[in-house]
C-alpha cells in the first residue's frame, strides 16, 4: 500500500469516526481522570551526561541551543527521545537563568496525554539538558503549510485536544502565552502534544505583566499589559487566532510590521471569508473578544466554551482518552524517523564553559 493509498484511507477512518462521534455524544458532564502512564524508571534517567546519548540529527534551533533526536546507551528498550541543549552562556547573556528554572518547574509539574512530557534534566560546565519524548510527527504548522488550511471537521478535532491541554495549564495556574501552530506538535498516532514552554509561566492574583509571545497571536490586554497586567485569558484569545488559521489559512491580524499588528488587534476588526461556518465565525468571536470579562472559556476555565455549538457532537470523555481517529497519523520508516521535520545545519560543538565563578547560578537547576 503507498502513501496515497494510506492517506485515502485514514481520510474515510476519520469520516466514520466523526459520524460516531455524533451517535455517541451525550450531554453530561465528562469526568476526565488523572493520566496514568506508563511508569518511568527513575534509575534510567539519572546521573546522565552528554555521554549518556547516542546522538542523531538535529530537530530545531532556538535562542539557547538545539534540540537533538538521541538515545539513552544504557536503555535496552532503545527508546528515542529529544535532547534540549541550552548553552550556559547565552542563558547568562540574555538574562534567562529564573525564566529557565521555571520552565523546568512547570514541565515538571504537568502530567497530560496532549502536553509534551519532560523525562529528565541534567547540566554540565557547558550547557543545560532537557530530555523530552520524540514527538515524531513533526509541527503541526507543517501540515496547515503543506494543506493550505483544515476543514472544519480536521480543526474541531485538533483544538478540542488543545483546549483540554489548555483547561489543565489553568487548572494548575499555569498560563501559557506561546500558542501557535510551531509549538503544536503531532505524536506518531496522529494527536497533538503542545511543546515549548519557554512563555509558559506560573502566575500570582491571577496576572502578569510582562509582554511576550509571538505578535499575530497576542491577546490585547497582553499588548497593553505593562499598565494593566493580564492573566490566563491570553491563552483563549491565542485559541480564537488559532481556529482562524487553521480554518482560513491565515491568522485574522497580521501585518509585515509588528506595531501594524498590534494596532489591528487593538482595533479588533475580523474579517471572515466567506467559506466560514457560521458557527465556526461565532466561536471565533467570542474568543476574540477584547472584553476580557465577556471572553468565552475566561470565567469557568473553558467549560462554556465546551458547551458551544462549534463542539456540538464531541465526545469529551473519549477525546481525553485518546479515542478519536486522528484525521492524519504520520509515516514513519522507523523509531528514528524525522522526515516530518525541517532540515537543520549541523553546528560544530565548540561550546565554550562558563567561568567557575558563574556555575553557582544553575545550582538548583
Amino acid at each position: 500500500m503507498n502513501q496515497l493509498q494510506i492517506e485515502e484511507l485514514q481520510r474515510k477512518l476519520q469520516k466514520l469516526q466523526l459520524e460516531r462521534m455524533n451517535e455517541d455524544s451525550s450531554d453530561e458532564e465528562p469526568t476526565f481522570q488523572s493520566v496514568q502512564g506508563k511508569p518511568n524508571d527513575k534509575q534510567l534517567f539519572q546521573n546522565l551526561s552528554i555521554d549518556s546519548f547516542e546522538v542523531y540529527t538535529t530537530l530545531g534551533t532556538g535562542t539557547f541551543g538545539r534540540v537533538k533526536q538521541v538515545r539513552i546507551k544504557r536503555d535496552p528498550s532503545r527508546q528515542v527521545y529529544a535532547l534540549k541543549i541550552m548553552k550556559k552562556h547565552d542563558i547568562i547573556k540574555l538574562k534567562q537563568v529564573d525564566h529557565i528554572k521555571s520552565e523546568k518547574n512547570i514541565l515538571n509539574e504537568i502530567q497530560h496525554p496532549f502536553l509534551v512530557q519532560l523525562k529528565g534534566s541534567f547540566q554540565d560546565a557547558k550547557c543545560i539538558y532537557m530530555l523530552f519524548e520524540f514527538v515524531s510527527g513533526g509541527e503541526l504548522f507543517s501540515r496547515l503549510r503543506k494543506d493550505g488550511r483544515f476543514s472544519q471537521d480536521i480543526t474541531l478535532f485538533y483544538v478540542s485536544e488543545i483546549l483540554l491541554a489548555i483547561q489543565h495549564l489553568h487548572r494548575k495556574d499555569i498560563v501559557y502565552r506561546d500558542l501557535k501552530p510551531e509549538n503544536l506538535l503531532i505524536d506518531r498516532e496522529g494527536h497533538i502534544k503542545i511543546a515549548d514552554f519557554g512563555f509558559a509561566k506560573k502566575i500570582k492574583n491571577n496576572h502578569t505583566q510582562t509582554l511576550c509571545g509571538t505578535p499575530e497571536y497576542l491577546a490585547p490586554e497582553l499588548i497593553q499589559g505593562a499598565k494593566t497586567g493580564y492573566g490566563k485569558s491570553i491563552d483563549w484569545w491565542a485559541l480564537g487566532v488559532l481556529i482562524f488559521e487553521m480554518l482560513a489559512g491565515h491568522p485574522p491580524f497580521y501585518d509585515i510590521e509588528p506595531t501594524n499588528i498590534y494596532k489591528k488587534i487593538l482595533n479588533g476588526i475580523i474579517e471572515f471569508p466567506k467559506f466560514l461556518h457560521v458557527r465556526a465565525k461565532d466561536v471565533i468571536r467570542k474568543l476574540l473578544n477584547s472584553d476580557v470579562n465577556k471572553r468565552l472559556g475566561v470565567e469557568d476555565e473553558g467549560a462554556a466554551l465546551m458547551n458551544h455549538k462549534f463542539f456540538r457532537g464531541v465526545p469529551w470523555q473519549k477525546v481525553f482518552e485518546k479515542k478519536i481517529q486522528p484525521p492524519w497519523i504520520p509515516y514513519l520508516r522507523n523509531e528514528t524517523d524525522s522526515q516530518w521535520f525541517d532540515k537543520y545545519p549541523e553546528e560544530r560543538d565548540d561550546i565554550q564553559p562558563i567561568d567557575d565563578e558563574k556555575q553557582h547560578m544553575f545550582d538548583d537547576f
